[in-house]
């Protein structure tokens, strides 16, 4: 079983900074990986993911954070800069694994990012 451990939220004032990240354990391949974040009332979107292809970033954090992987450590790091009220929302890391029947969809527990002043 995979398991996505995350770490680094908290309280942040606006214009702040937080970095994010997300172990994945066992010894797995890999497809893609990636956050993505629900605020109260809302559904869940895509914040940003990396794949062999390439990086995807939601419209609203483009310029702001930025995605990174650590492929050896099977972890994926979220840095988020000038932070914004409307960033406050959990974030949930995701994973594709890929396994001898396919691909399969992992989840983290979620950690809570507030920016409020």
């Amino acid at each position: 079983q995979v398991q996505l451990v995350e770490s680094g939220g908290g309280l942040v004032q606006p214009g702040g900074s937080l970095r994010l990240s997300c172990a994945a354990s066992g010894t797995i391949l890999i497809n893609a990986m990636g956050w993505y974040r629900q605020a109260p009332g809302k559904q869940r979107e895509l914040v940003a993911d990396m794949n062999y292809h390439g990086t995807n970033y939601a419209d609203s954090v483009k310029g702001r954070f930025t995605i990174s992987r650590e492929d050896v450590k099977n972890t994926v790091y979220l840095q988020m800069t000038s932070l914004k009220p409307e960033d406050t929302a959990v974030y949930y890391c995701h994973a594709v694994v890929i396994n001898t029947t396919g691909y399969e969809d992992y989840w983290g527990q979620g950690t809570q990012v507030t920016v409020s002043s």
